[in-house]
């Protein structure tokens, strides 16, 4: 990796100009992000009105079609930081030449990935899954898996867009496939409006439908927006470029492996915490989904920071990419404060907003997700340090040493802990979730640490 330099005169943006800058890209993200993790909401509560076996099956379902989706969605992630950096370079070509072989890594992994849906039953009963609902997830994921190729379609275009600072537009796009999944959910599931009742065929298309819808929405806009006009999004689609193709599929494979690795760690550790108990599980689940909305702010402002620090990176501005990459983990920091303000401070509510306090085991979980909560407000500074340290090293294009860092810590240092706390000295669920934590203080405060050390940050 070659060191910045400095151009002869840079101009030295204000600490406040790079937060307003900032927040200008990561408050768009962030509501597209809150909006994406509501389409799984609403699939679960409407699935939950329908019934207890669909809704089992279709968790199932989506947790396989999810963990394809995050490995091919990596591609994505390696245009933003790509994508940003030709920018600052002024390479307008470039942009292109990027943006077309992400397309064509999405669409290649899509397809290769449709057969592993279409026999899933086999695979989820081979998981130990019960056969009943492995054959309801499996019809889940019949329908559910043409919707691969819109849905990593979707991802490349939210980056293209995110990396040319037209996050506004992904945000609004999200907004109404989230209003449109409502509607289809409520027909297609039910069967409203003189439609076939279909009830997890229903779900699937409805998310189908609504990828496509949004992937369309948002390829008109990159082609036909004036502004947009002149990158030629599609000229040539056709024509290979393997010297852009290999150089996006190197940075995109490690991140995608990456972010399977975290998602990895957390659906292992709903596993263990399902050995502990039924209460302590669905305590469990509440408590990651309060983490996970809380997530969803350090990833818009990760991703932020990727396209600031890619555009200083490709225009070599040292100084620059230092001082955003400052603000933005000052930013990341202040809100994860907030957060441990909000958990410690008012848990009860938090969790009791999940359950129906007339339930006989409702005060269970509420007392047992409390002392998870106190857990989790540990964990937020150390998960936003670590969310924050990938995006900024995505712009600058290192998504390797990450990918071996983010293993290592989660699965040779993170599970093991866990289960050690929670199971041989006794912790239980609460030891379960300290060993969480230290797996993502190694990782973040490791990542961090290579950040400030990189090549990128020298100035010569």
């Amino acid at each position: 990796m070659t060191s910045l330099h400095t151009s002869l005169a840079p101009e030295r943006l204000s600490y406040a100009a790079h937060a307003r800058t900032l927040l200008a890209l990561g408050l768009p993200l962030i509501g597209s992000n809150l909006a994406q993790m509501s389409l799984h909401v609403t699939d679960t509560i409407m699935l939950g009105w329908y019934g207890v076996p669909e809704l089992a099956s279709v968790v199932l379902g989506s947790s396989y079609f999810f963990f394809l989706f995050i490995l091919g969605s990596g591609f994505s992630y390696a245009l933003m930081g790509r994508i940003s950096a030709a920018m600052g370079a002024g390479d307008e070509v470039q942009v292109r030449r990027d943006a077309r072989m992400g397309l064509w890594l999405s669409l290649i992994f899509a397809c290769a990935v449709i057969p592993v849906m279409a026999v899933s039953g086999p695979v989820l009963r081979a998981l130990g899954q019960d056969p009943a609902l492995a054959d309801l997830a499996q019809d889940y994921l019949r329908v559910a898996m043409w919707g691969m190729v819109p849905a990593l379609v979707i991802a490349v275009l939210k980056a293209y867009l995110s990396a040319l600072e037209r996050t506004q537009v992904v945000m609004w796009v999200t907004l109404l496939g989230l209003a449109l999944n409502v509607a289809l959910n409520w027909v297609l599931i039910f069967g409203n409006l003189g439609a076939p009742e279909m009830g997890v065929r229903g779900a699937a298309l409805a998310s189908v439908l609504v990828q496509i819808s949004t992937a369309s929405l948002l390829m008109i806009y990159a082609v036909r927006v004036p502004a947009l006009q002149r990158f030629h999004l599609l000229q040539r689609f056709w024509k290979p470029d393997w010297e852009a193709f290999f150089a996006v599929a190197r940075l995109g494979l490690p991140i995608g492996l990456t972010s399977l690795f975290e998602a990895g760690l957390f659906q292992a550790s709903a596993l263990m915490m399902g050995w502990i108990g039924t209460v302590q599980l669905a305590a469990h689940g509440i408590a990651l989904e309060l983490a996970s909305l809380t997530f969803m702010v350090h990833m818009g402002l990760s991703n932020a920071a990727t396209v600031r620090t890619g555009r200083a990176f490709g225009a070599r501005d040292a100084v620059r990419l230092r001082d955003g990459a400052v603000v933005a983990l000052a930013m990341s920091a202040l809100f994860g404060v907030a957060t441990i303000g909000l958990f410690l401070g008012l848990p009860q509510l938090l969790i009791g907003a999940f359950l129906d306090l007339d339930n006989p085991d409702s005060a269970e979980i509420l007392a047992f997700g409390t002392r998870l909560l106190a857990v989790a407000a540990l964990f937020q500074l150390f998960d936003a340090t670590q969310v924050m340290a990938l995006g900024l090293l995505r712009g600058v294009h290192d998504t390797r040493v990450p990918m071996w860092v983010a293993g290592s810590g989660y699965w040779l240092i993170g599970m093991p802990s866990s289960y050690l706390l929670a199971f041989q000295f006794g912790y239980g669920g609460v030891g379960l979730w300290l060993g969480l934590v230290i797996g993502l203080a190694c990782v973040g405060l490791t990542l961090i640490v290579r950040f400030w050390r990189g090549p990128w940050l020298r100035l010569t």
